[in-house]
Order: structure tokens, then C-alpha cells, then sequence
């Protein structure tokens, strides 16, 4: 085969296989539609047959069971009994199939269907089509409890708003999180290891760290060198924010963060600034990350420092639920209270 044959052989198998790969993915994602939608209808079929009355009252709770049977029969899998109690409640949370998001699975539907707070499940929800999660990263997410850790630094209004539209990242503040779950490095607790190690394990689990994270970050290196007056420093590690625009520079500490981390961190922003940002950059945002945080310590030692600074915790467990639930209610609860 000569030179040019080759070339163009290589280019017809490269459309080919371009072609191939977007049609294969548009089928997917019209047979994952079509399924919703089945389901959807049937639970509607469901609920309707129960509304009508086609079945006495005792006969009633027998009729799923009965239908599971009958149909896995009949039509093979995908009709157990858990998932016509699923495509029930479907229907009866998503009644008006038209308003339904057409770009989640039917997996994605069953977890969000497990959660029972309206405004958790909306934010779940909204925020698996923003960031384009997968199912198994609702499921990590919906685990570490970051609908109530984000919730928990707002006020009723921002709740809401959380809940509406999920997650828009549109100023620094807004790629914080309060804690930091780390709980995929399985650390044991009492836990020894130095801040290497901590962030050597980080590295090991770049793709969870980055769904913990959150939507945006690209990782662009660590231990990263910088040099003022002939001294070398290095920073933990270092992203780029592509929705923001800007560096992300990260400190990890081992134990409380000090207000000497918050002076280091600030040096690293200006150097940042003035030596490492170009054109469209924005300035950068530097994330202290530490075990224990002395809040009083931090506001003072953050007094009229930059507000692209931040100073947060990380767990290395997953957060206590009831704790931020309370904490939500609390929220909720005082601006009722405010309005009243």
C-alpha cells in the first residue's frame, strides 16, 4: 500500500470509528430514554389500576407481588418486585412525564427515588445533569451527604435555590466544601501518616478526588515549585479551574491549620498572581486543608486577607447524616421564625 493510500485508508478508519462511536452513543441514550419512558407508563398503569378500584382492599397488597410473577413470566427480567415498587413511585413523585429531564438513566431515577426530602432529591437531581455524573457517582455523592454539607453554610433562601438548580459555580466561595469527605483513601482512624503521605494517597485517587472536589478542576501538578530570594517552597498541589478560570492551590495539613498556613497560603497567591497567571487568567483561589480548624484562630488570621483564601476540614469518615439534617431543620426552621 503506498504512502497516500495509506493515509487515506488511515482516514476513512478514523471516520469510520468516529461515526460508529457517535451512533452507538446516540443508541444508548434513545434505548435509555425509551426505557424511562416505559417505566414511567407503567407505573402510571399501576397506579391507575389501583385508583379504579380493580381490586378489593385485601387483594390489594398482592398486587405487585402478583404482577412481578406474572410478567418476569412472561417477559423475563427487569420486573421484580423492587422495581414495580420503583416505577410505581415514579409515576406518583414525577406525575407529568413532559416536565421529566430526559438525560438520566433509569439507575439514576431508582437512587434519587430512595431519597425521601423533596428538596434533597431535587438538588440530587439537578446537579447529576449539571456535572454529568454517572450513577455510581450520584451513589458516592448521595453517600457523603453533600447536598446537606453545602446546605449547611447557607440560609433559607440559598437552600432553596441549592435545591432548584443545584450547584452553579460562578464565584470562589462557591467550590468550597464544608467538610472534605476522604473516606475512598480508607484510612484508618487513629490514623498515622504525614502530609506526604496524605497527599501521595490524594494523587493515587485523582478521580475520586476530583469528584469530591467537584466540577471543573483539571490537575495540573504536585509539590509545585516556586522560589522568592533564592529559597524554593512547594505547594502541595495544584489545579486549574476551568469555569473560574484561575489556579487552585491546595496545602494539606496533617493536624489543626495554623495561622502561619494562612500567611504561607497568601504568599502563594500573590506569587501566583504576579508570576504564574496569563492572559484570562483570573486571580487564583488558595484552599488550606487541614484535620481541625480553630475558627476564631482563622477569622483573625484571615483579617483583611484576600478573599480567594479559604481554610477547610477534610474527614477521613463519612459525615453523621442526622447531624446535618438537624442542622438543615435548624436553618430552615430560624428563617420561618425571622419571617414570622
Amino acid at each position: 500500500m503506498q504512502q497516500t493510500d495509506k493515509k487515506n485508508y488511515e482516514i476513512l478508519l478514523e471516520r469510520i470509528s468516529e461515526v460508529y462511536t457517535k451512533g452507538r452513543n446516540n443508541a444508548a441514550v434513545a434505548v435509555n430514554q425509551y426505557l424511562v419512558e416505559t417505566y414511567w407508563n407503567i407505573g402510571q398503569y399501576i397506579v391507575e389500576f389501583e385508583q379504579e378500584g380493580n381490586l378489593r382492599a385485601e387483594y390489594g397488597k398482592e398486587l405487585l407481588p402478583k404482577l412481578s410473577k406474572d410478567l418476569s413470566l412472561t417477559l423475563g427480567k427487569g420486573f421484580s418486585l423492587s422495581n414495580l415498587i420503583r416505577m410505581r413511585q415514579f409515576y406518583s413523585t414525577y406525575p407529568i412525564y413532559a416536565e421529566l429531564p430526559h438525560k438520566l438513566s433509569w439507575t439514576h431515577w431508582v437512587e434519587l427515588l430512595k431519597i425521601d426530602n423533596d428538596l434533597e432529591r431535587s438538588f440530587y437531581l439537578n446537579q447529576s445533569i449539571n456535572e454529568s455524573w454517572s450513577t455510581t457517582e450520584l451513589i458516592r455523592q448521595k453517600k457523603t451527604s453533600l447536598f446537606l454539607r453545602l446546605a449547611a453554610s447557607k440560609d433559607k433562601e440559598g437552600v432553596l435555590e441549592l435545591s432548584k438548580k443545584g450547584l452553579k459555580v460562578q464565584k470562589p466561595a462557591d467550590i468550597i466544601r464544608e467538610p472534605y469527605i476522604l473516606d475512598f483513601l480508607q484510612i484508618p482512624e487513629p490514623y498515622h501518616f504525614n502530609e506526604s503521605e496524605l497527599e501521595h494517597l490524594l494523587i493515587t485517587n485523582l478521580q475520586q478526588f476530583l469528584l469530591e472536589l467537584g466540577k471543573g478542576f483539571a490537575f495540573v501538578g504536585r509539590q509545585y515549585r516556586i522560589t522568592l530570594g533564592n529559597r524554593h517552597h512547594y505547594i502541595d498541589l495544584v489545579f486549574y479551574h476551568r469555569i473560574l478560570k484561575c489556579f487552585v492551590l491546595i496545602d494539606l495539613k496533617r493536624d489543626e491549620a495554623g495561622y502561619e498556613d494562612v500567611g504561607q497560603m497568601n504568599m502563594y497567591l500573590g506569587y501566583f498572581e504576579n508570576e504564574e497567571n496569563t492572559e484570562g487568567d483570573n486571580p487564583p483561589i488558595g484552599i488550606v486543608l487541614a484535620k481541625e480548624k480553630d475558627e476564631l484562630l482563622v477569622q483573625y488570621a484571615m483579617h483583611n486577607i484576600s478573599s480567594q483564601l479559604f481554610v477547610s476540614k477534610y474527614q477521613l469518615y463519612l459525615p453523621e447524616k442526622q447531624l446535618l439534617e438537624d442542622k438543615l431543620t435548624e436553618i430552615l426552621q430560624k428563617n420561618n421564625e425571622l419571617n414570622n
